[in-house]
């Protein structure tokens, strides 16, 4: 097929592109703007009438991003984020790589099997299984009269939200490597066989440096999800202001006494998207390649 017969390059789809483009990008257009606007004229009227109608110049403001930047403790709660989500991303990569390798070019019995019980384990609800780990994490776990986990009380600890999230990444993350691993080129992995070299050598010489585009696209999206997260950490952290992550913070900081401060809240979320901006386009490449990695058979 040639180029110019490629169904971008036709004038209607670009049209229908630019289009759903546009529709996605006007409410953050409008959260935008929201940010920047004085809390009464947030209440009174909304951000596309004060636009149309002249006023929102007159509207603009810095105040909103003065209130949360100097707000206590924003700098701790920055810093436990990334307490967070660093080895919330680095734990289940590892963990997920070792094995992917192994239900991609180890043959063992029961291996179909296993793989499908970590594809159901996708499907299981995040918040149905909350309060079930808080429960494992603070009484463990006893099966027939014995003690198969014990009482590790760590709920309130970053511990507890490293392991959830863990748990909850780990089955996306295997699926995903996997398939991108199946993509290799077998030709390489078949020659370090038949030069006498161990799993875990192609592992490490082979398979692991090949897939680094497939493990920075899960990486991409198990930051962004973290990071981003507020009902895992909220669970498992509580409501301690020295555990606070940002998006946390930034929630409570908005609240007000009744609930009104929109304009709290929307500077508050565009300076949280700082960072998950700053990563998703610094690995957008990487990100792309990942994702269609596994579609394409070396």
């Amino acid at each position: 097929m040639n180029y110019s017969q490629k169904w971008y390059d036709k004038p209607i789809s670009k049209i229908i592109l630019i289009t759903i483009s546009l529709t996605w990008m006007f409410p953050y257009f409008g959260f935008l703007l929201s940010s920047f606007r004085e809390p009464d004229a947030v209440k009174r009227v909304a951000w596309w009438n004060s636009l149309f109608s002249g006023e929102l110049m007159n509207e603009l403001t810095m105040s909103n991003y003065s209130e949360i930047l100097f707000a206590e403790n924003l700098s701790r709660s920055f810093f436990n984020s990334f307490a967070v989500v660093i080895p919330s991303t680095i734990i289940p990569i590892t963990i997920a790589a070792f094995a992917a390798y192994a239900f991609a070019f180890i043959d063992f019995k029961g291996k179909e099997l296993a793989f499908l019980f970590v594809i159901a384990m996708m499907i299981v609800p995040l918040q149905m299984s909350l309060i079930p780990l808080v429960s494992l994490m603070n009484r463990g776990a006893i099966l027939f009269g014995i003690t198969v986990i014990p009482e590790l009380k760590i709920t309130g600890t970053f511990v507890s939200v490293w392991f959830a999230h863990t748990g909850f990444g780990l089955p996306l993350a295997t699926f995903l490597l996997r398939d991108f691993m199946m993509g290799l080129p077998k030709s390489v992995i078949e020659s370090a066989k038949i030069d006498g070299a161990s799993h875990l050598t192609t592992f490490y010489r082979l398979a692991l440096p090949l897939s680094i585009a497939g493990i920075a696209a899960f990486a991409t999206f198990q930051f962004l999800w973290v990071y981003n997260d507020f009902l895992v950490a909220n669970v498992f952290l509580g409501i301690n202001p020295r555990n606070q992550v940002i998006t946390s913070h930034v929630a409570q900081l908005t609240v007000g006494n009744y609930g009104e401060a929109w304009h709290l809240r929307t500077a508050g979320a565009v300076i949280s998207m700082i960072v998950p901006l700053i990563v998703f386009f610094s690995l957008q490449r990487f990100f792309i390649r990942g994702l269609i990695g596994g579609a394409v058979k070396g």
